[in-house]
């Protein structure tokens, strides 16, 4: 394995350091302002002028790798992973360069799994940046941490299917922006293997019957302008055309974009972290108590050392779950993916509490970005499976295969 950046590399991670010098670092709070002077689910202005700038430099939808062909800028997993770790510093900085959840796992699903008419009708206008997409597959009624449990209702009429059923932490369906979402139920309930009982299909979010509830607050954040909805399903048809794959798909689909999408939020998380981490340095240095700065007490020193060995070890744990993707495929990283989705949301979990130590009681304001973002990575201990699901998954396969092994 060689983690070194190559010359390519090298050279967008220093256009991308001095695009969010320029652009995003200086405009944070706008962004913010502008999310709360208009309308909450409509996109800022802001967000439109650095997503055309971006595109016009070249930074955008560097998260596609080079295997999906000619919808990939050619880049490796390995590749992405320091340039997505600068996007995430920001919570909203990804969505400038086209790489935000959940329209990057939508975008991988319709790349991999669309038909061509899928592509056309929504790929291309999400590739371009036109409209933003959801994903709903988390039910309120049953442990969707167990995806076969999932009860909505995808029942085949014709030359149509029919939706039925309630979802929420529906990412992305709060805003005006979104239109189509990817739902995922149950099109074969009485098939005899649980994992093929379910099918995904699309569903553009002006269908009728189609109803966003409400927003759902992490928190107390609503996460605007995109949100995470609960959405009820009443009679909602759609062709034929827009299942994903075919019927008894729908469990293959999840895995396949599931995988991608949680390391991308592990190598975002490593940027939060990492922010945190330069952020509880400058307050230790410039902030004076009993006398002498903070840095100069030593539970301060030790939290400050604990939490750059504890990101270091996360990054490096990172690249290596994206070398055996880009090596050896998704099915291979699976165990590398189930390690850093356990240790990386546990982690800036971690270096933001410590962070929000340091700054007292303007630690949890909205005067830092500390308590947003300890929210947003507190979340992702629950988002794409909860860690015990990713534990309990890892031990199984490690038991079987250490196990097995007759040297002691």
């Amino acid at each position: 394995m060689d983690f070194d950046y190559s010359p390519k590399v090298a050279a967008l991670r220093e256009q991308l350091l001095a695009f969010m010098g320029e652009h995003v670092y200086p405009n944070e709070e706008r962004f913010w302002d502008e999310v709360d002077e208009g309308d909450r689910w409509e996109p800022p202005a802001l967000l439109g002028e650095l997503k055309k700038k971006a595109q016009a430099e070249g930074l955008w939808n560097l998260f596609l790798p080079k295997t999906y062909g000619e919808f990939s800028p050619g880049l490796t997993n390995l590749e992405y992973a320091p340039l997505a770790e600068i996007m995430g510093r920001v919570t909203w900085a990804s969505e400038v360069f086209n790489c935000s959840a959940p329209d990057t796992g939508n975008m991988e699903v319709l790349a991999r799994y669309g038909s061509p008419e899928q592509q056309a009708t929504w790929l291309a206008p999400l590739l371009r940046g036109e409209i933003r997409s959801a994903f709903a597959m988390t039910e309120p009624d049953v442990a969707s941490s167990d995806a076969t449990n999932i009860e909505t209702s995808i029942v085949r009429d014709g030359d149509a299917y029919v939706i039925n059923g309630r979802k929420w932490w529906t990412s992305g369906a709060c805003g005006n922006h979104a239109k189509i979402l990817i739902v995922m139920g149950k099109s074969d309930p009485g098939n005899e293997s649980r994992y093929r009982q379910q099918s995904m299909i699309l569903v553009p979010m002006d269908t009728p019957g189609v109803t966003v509830l409400r927003p759902m607050r992490v928190f107390g954040y609503d996460d605007a302008p995109e949100g995470h909805a609960e959405v009820m399903f009443e009679d909602v048809r759609v062709p034929a055309a827009n299942l994903l794959l075919g019927e008894g798909r729908g469990f293959e689909i999840a895995q396949g974009r599931l995988g991608p999408g949680r390391i991308h939020h592990c190598m975002r998380l490593i940027g939060v972290a990492q922010r945190a981490l330069e952020t509880m340095c400058m307050r230790a240095e410039s902030r004076v108590a009993f006398g002498k700065p903070l840095s100069k007490q030593q539970s301060v020193r030790e939290d400050i050392a604990l939490s750059a060995c504890e990101i270091e070890q996360a990054r490096l744990l990172t690249f290596k779950a994206a070398d055996r993707m880009d090596r050896g495929g998704n099915k291979a990283a699976k165990d590398l993916i189930a390690m850093i989705k356990i240790v990386a949301p546990a982690l800036a979990c971690r270096v933001l509490d410590r962070a929000i130590q340091v700054h007292g009681g303007a630690g949890v304001s909205q005067d830092f970005f500390l308590a947003r973002a300890y929210a947003h990575s507190r979340t992702l201990r629950l988002a794409d499976g909860p860690d015990q699901v990713h534990m309990m998954q890892l031990g199984r396969n490690l038991s079987a295969v250490l196990g097995a092994t007759t040297d002691a």
